[in-house]
């Protein structure tokens, strides 16, 4: 725990990645002449360590963004696994003919798990957050279908059957695998998010949500789908439901409890992997050719990964870029035919009672169909209106040669390399060979493109991360937020009497004071994020407020008024309680209308992320100052 604080302390003021730091610890650890060969239950890794983690990881991401990037991650996490699997395992088969062919794809299966150090360089650098969410869904996915085929492997090569690696098998075994685990990771999420919905205690809601990767993962593992795939769409369902159905007290203790674990689980497995080097080298020696042997095969299998990552990323980014194109023309389209249909719907809307009555019609059952057109056209304008803001984001942060480089670059292996490696059977031929290859890959990976990796962005100079709002989305997101609150019965308060008083006397604070709330939860690129949108956000609330109390308070002389209350007045009409139940509901109106905007893709992750954090900072003080007089 010592070695893990001292390594974030130091790893800002060196300019290196902590796990690069503890890596380097555990192998001189590992190799002192009192420490000897030291061996860690890969189980313990991939069943109880990783679940979490990518359960984690799966939370924080933007379902947004990842829905977007789908495609992307899809490719990187399938296709590109089984292709790098099958090169490998050919060659280490003409270069090392006593490792046969399925043994040799299943080191390829080991070699193809991305690790998640890469993601933390990338976002301390600052590219774009594209090229985050693509590296983060690749890790996220392409664990599981490395594990998959490693059994599917394994199995061929324990039974001697190399007609057992069929491809077409191989698939449909993957499919079921991610399939079985899909069902069971949403399924857990769904009802885990209604659960802690009732948990008030956020101890207790951290507890259980500590709980909830395992739920996941276990049962999928008993029927035959994957664990990891489980726990990580377990973690999407909640990352997109928790903000509209958990308390916001309940997701800032949750935030920081799962930041600490996960701090201390991700160093963990980088010390682990550096203190077993020792003993994997070791039983290497022995082999005829040794350490010299074993590194050139390293070094050989590396380079060919990397050139086939490259390759299929140039060609996936041409596919994506022909996909681009087909969409924007299918929105063009669909705008074209949902302009025509709404001229119709206008001219239908202006038929006279005789064409009614010739075509037997009564104007109420006129009125009626046309109103279903009505939603058939929101509907259709709601799902290309979505389209658009797609394109808009493709638009905005393209992906092309210099994002490439810095994707293909990032594709370092790691510690979960290392664990799956251990999994190989005792039974394979030259075990500690394929060992020692798989464990010097991923620590020069890790050691190499790691340390590289920044001076590489420097380079190539790919799109870049900005905080600012521009001041369309800025318009956006005053107009949603204003438009929220007209509607509550705060808006209502306001009506009745003077608007100006009412805010004076308690209510102001949720309204103007959500911009300059603090949030305390974010880290990394999340502050750095934040702290460049405060402004922005700080007016955005403000006039959200501003609009809120000009709509309520605008009222038609002849028929209302406005009545003139005194603070002491409005202060006996509303209860500090009351006013904190309305400044509540406001709240929780502005929060909806974010996430059915963040549905519609209409802004940026950024942007609702900030939004959506300076809402619960407000509600955490309003809900913890009840009872409490100030």
């Amino acid at each position: 725990m010592l070695i893990i604080v001292a390594c974030q302390f130091f790893a800002p003021k060196v300019g290196v990645a902590s796990p690069l730091i503890l890596l380097v610890i555990g192998l001189a650890i590992g190799f002192l002449p009192q420490v000897g060969a030291i061996e860690v239950e890969p189980h313990l890794i991939l069943e109880v360590v990783l679940p979490p983690l990518l359960f984690s990881a799966a939370v924080r991401m933007p379902t947004m963004d990842f829905r977007r990037e789908m495609h992307a991650v899809a490719m990187l996490a399938i296709p590109l696994v089984f292709l790098s699997a099958f090169a490998v395992g050919f060659v280490i088969n003409w270069l090392v003919p006593a490792i046969s062919l399925p043994w040799g794809v299943a080191l390829g299966a080991v070699l193809s798990p991305t690790d998640a150090v890469a993601v933390s360089i990338a976002k301390r650098s600052g590219v774009s957050h594209r090229i985050i969410t693509v590296l983060e869904g690749e890790g996220l996915f392409n664990d599981a279908t490395s594990l998959v085929l490693l059994s599917a492997a394994m199995n061929a090569g324990l039974a001697a059957d190399e007609h057992a690696l069929n491809p077409g098998l191989l698939i449909g075994k993957v499919a079921l695998a991610l399939g079985i685990a899909a069902a069971i990771g949403w399924v857990v999420g769904e009802v885990g998010v209604r659960l802690r919905a009732l948990i008030k205690e956020p101890s207790a809601d951290t507890v259980f949500s500590f709980t909830m990767p395992f739920i996941a993962s276990i049962p999928a593992e008993h029927l035959g789908g994957s664990g990891l795939v489980a726990a990580v769409v377990a973690g999407l369902v909640v990352s997109r439901r928790r903000a509209a159905v958990i308390s916001a007290t309940n997701r800032r203790f949750s935030q920081q409890n799962w930041q600490t674990m996960t701090l201390v689980l991700e160093s963990g497995i980088f010390l682990t992997m550096g203190l077993q080097a020792f003993g994997i080298v070791e039983e290497t020696a022995a082999f005829s050719g040794g350490l010299a042997f074993a590194a050139f095969l390293a070094v050989t299998l590396g380079a060919l990964i990397m050139v086939i990552r490259a390759v299929f990323i140039a060609f996936m980014f041409t596919w994506l870029d022909h996909r681009h194109k087909r969409r924007q023309r299918r929105y063009e389209a669909e705008a074209a035919r949902i302009e025509r249909f709404e001229k119709r719907m206008h001219k239908a809307s202006e038929v006279d009672a005789d064409m009614l009555e010739a075509r037997d019609l009564s104007p109420e059952h006129w009125e009626e169909a046309l109103n279903l057109y009505r939603r058939r056209l929101k509907r259709r304008a709601r799902r290309n209106a979505m389209r658009g803001s797609d394109l808009d984001y493709f638009e905005n942060e393209p992906l092309g040669p210099r994002e490439g480089s810095v994707i293909v670059w990032a594709g370092m292996r790691g510690a979960i390399t290392l664990a799956a490696a251990q999994t190989i059977s005792m039974h394979a031929p030259m075990r500690a060979l394929l060992l020692t290859i798989a464990l010097l890959i991923a620590a020069g990976a890790l050691v190499i493109q790691g340390l590289t990796l920044p001076g590489l962005i420097r380079l190539v100079k790919p799109k870049m991360a900005t905080g600012d709002i521009s001041e369309e989305e800025r318009a956006k997101l005053l107009k949603v937020m204003g438009s929220a609150l007209v509607d509550t019965a705060l808006a209502q308060a306001i009506h009745e009497v003077d608007g100006k008083t009412l805010l004076s006397a308690g209510v102001s604070r949720t309204l103007s004071r959500l911009g300059h709330a603090l949030t305390d939860e974010a880290t990394g690129e999340q502050v750095r994020t934040a702290h460049a949108a405060d402004r922005v956000l700080t007016d955005i609330f403000q006039d959200a407020a501003a609009q809120a109390t000009v709509s309520a308070s605008e009222v038609d002389d002849d028929d209302h008024g406005t009545v003139d209350m005194s603070e002491e007045e409005v202060e006996r009409s509303f209860t500090r309680d009351q006013i904190r139940e309305l400044a509540l509901e406001a709240i929780h109106a502005q929060r909806d209308a974010l996430l059915q905007a963040r549905d519609e893709g209409i802004f940026s992750s950024a942007a609702l992320e900030g939004a959506l954090a300076r809402l619960d900072n407000e509600e955490i003080l309003l809900v913890s100052s009840h009872g409490v007089d100030h």
